[in-house]
């Protein structure tokens, strides 16, 4: 019999450690999974990526409705009567309860218990579960997997219980409709945020604290992102930061160290994430965290502590769904076979829901560059595709990066309607092993017409008539 009650213990149910805890109940492992909150999902299904996509998508439906030539002709001139956020916000709770009720049958039907509690660490191997009721459970088991997620990072000096000043969180549970908005931080949260209210008629401030919106991505994707924000109206202030925010009961004032002040009705702050580490007592398993709560983990997610794991938004970026639950099934075959599939991680592509949107995999322009790599470039304009005029979404474009000698698709970057499945197509060919992986496949292969798939076809005739000189 074994000395501990269980092989693994997974602390959260977000994206990582369902990943975590399926993959270790199909490989026949013992796992119980810690979940502070009422009901299983993390932050991704309760106050992230599923409810704001939700708002996001029944903004796009609104503004598609007004915009369609039939329905203003039909209703004389259109959908005028104002589309308040608290009722877009309420189509999101819909698809939360779907994908809880959905995630709650993952683990019943893989005999996988959820403790329902707040988790510390009391040594290396054993854990104390503070439970809703307040009673105190002990539990250990040989292997452990923190998958607690992270919050918005809050600085100091900002009163975030002031109703006008709300977090990437708290923005969700907003219960009227203001007229201006300032969003303090340009990263990816604040970008979508931005181009939602900005979508709904709102006046938007986005302050950003470096030289360019989003960085980490491809030259020509950031000019056509800013380009567009900026033609629908969003004001974009770059290389500021604030030094104080003061708010009443009539506005919010941010002030920047510029001098700049921005009035607004309300203040969305977007500047940064923190690991929900506080309160697992992770010194007690003798293990470290940085200046965020991030855990420090090894190629394979193994923390200082060797039989402790942690994956997913508590050890930092991607900070990506999609990359934490496979970072949680590859934490597990670790454990579980002592092998690592990390590399499939480099692979996973970005998806940014702005408006447009966007998404990329592989190498940008700048990469390519600084590496002295001999590439070229093929583009497919949206406004040349047939499907997307008949949709009436021209904005946008394909950009494939390849080899110049060996053809190999080097990066894809899409901007513009759908880009979020757009990429995949393409992601599907880089990764293939060479020969397969070449800009030849999309030469040769017919897409259905008309689609915003052959794309592809378009870019790919493109960057090879670059190559040959046509």
């Amino acid at each position: 019999m074994s000395e501990f009650d269980y092989d693994a213990i997974v602390i959260g149910s977000g994206p990582a450690g369902e990943g975590a805890a399926m993959k270790l109940a199909k490989i026949g492992k013992d796992v119980a999974v810690v979940e502070r909150y009422a009901r299983v999902g993390g932050g991704c299904t309760h106050w992230g990526t599923i409810p704001s996509k939700a708002l996001r998508h029944a903004i796009q439906m609104a503004g598609e409705l007004r915009q369609n030539a039939v329905f203003k002709k039909l209703t004389n001139g259109g959908l005028n009567q104002r589309i308040d956020v608290p009722d877009l916000l309420s189509t999101a709770r819909s698809v939360i309860e779907r994908q809880v009720v959905m995630r709650e049958g993952f683990y019943e039907r893989n005999s996988v218990p959820v403790i329902s509690g707040d988790a510390s660490f009391l040594d290396a191997h054993t854990l104390e579960v503070v439970e809703p009721d307040g009673s105190v459970t002990t539990i250990s088991a040989q292997h452990i997997v923190i998958a607690t997620g992270s919050r918005p990072y809050r600085p100091e000096g900002v009163d975030f219980d002031h109703p006008r000043i709300f977090d990437a969180d708290k923005i969700l549970s907003l219960s009227y409709t203001p007229r201006s908005i300032t969003v303090y931080g340009a990263g990816v949260i604040g970008c979508e945020y931005a181009s939602m209210f900005r979508s709904l008629g709102i006046k938007v401030n986005l302050v950003n604290t470096r030289a360019k919106l989003l960085e980490f991505l491809d030259d020509e994707i950031i000019d056509a992102l800013a380009y567009h924000m900026r033609d629908m109206g969003t004001i974009i202030r770059h290389n500021e930061t604030f030094d104080s925010v003061y708010a009443d009961e009539r506005e919010v004032v941010v002030d920047l160290h510029s001098g700049k002040k921005l009035r607004t009705d309300i203040l969305l702050w977007a500047n940064g994430r923190a690991a929900n580490t506080e309160g697992l007592e992770l010194g007690r398993a003798g293990i470290e965290t940085d200046t965020r709560g991030r855990v420090f983990v090894n190629e394979n997610y193994q923390s200082e502590q060797p039989h402790i794991y942690a994956v997913g938004d508590v050890i930092g970026p991607p900070g990506l769904a999609s990359a934490s639950y496979d970072q949680g099934r590859f934490a597990a075959t670790h454990l579980a076979t002592g092998e690592c599939e990390s590399r499939l991680i480099n692979s996973i592509p970005n998806g940014i829901y702005t408006n447009p949107e966007i998404s990329s995999v592989g190498c940008t322009e700048r990469e390519l560059t600084e590496q002295k790599i001999p590439y070229e470039v093929g583009h497919a304009q949206f406004k040349s595709l047939a499907r997307a005029q008949i949709m009436g979404r021209t904005t946008g474009m394909l950009k494939l990066l390849f080899h110049r000698e060996t053809l190999e698709i080097l990066g894809i970057h899409c901007f513009g309607q759908a880009a979020s499945e757009i990429v995949h197509i393409g992601q599907a060919i880089m990764c293939q092993p060479a020969p397969n992986n070449s800009l030849m496949y999309f030469v040769n292969t017919t897409f259905n017409y008309p689609t915003m798939a052959e794309a592809y076809r378009v870019a790919a005739l493109n960057g090879l008539n670059r190559v040959e000189g046509n």
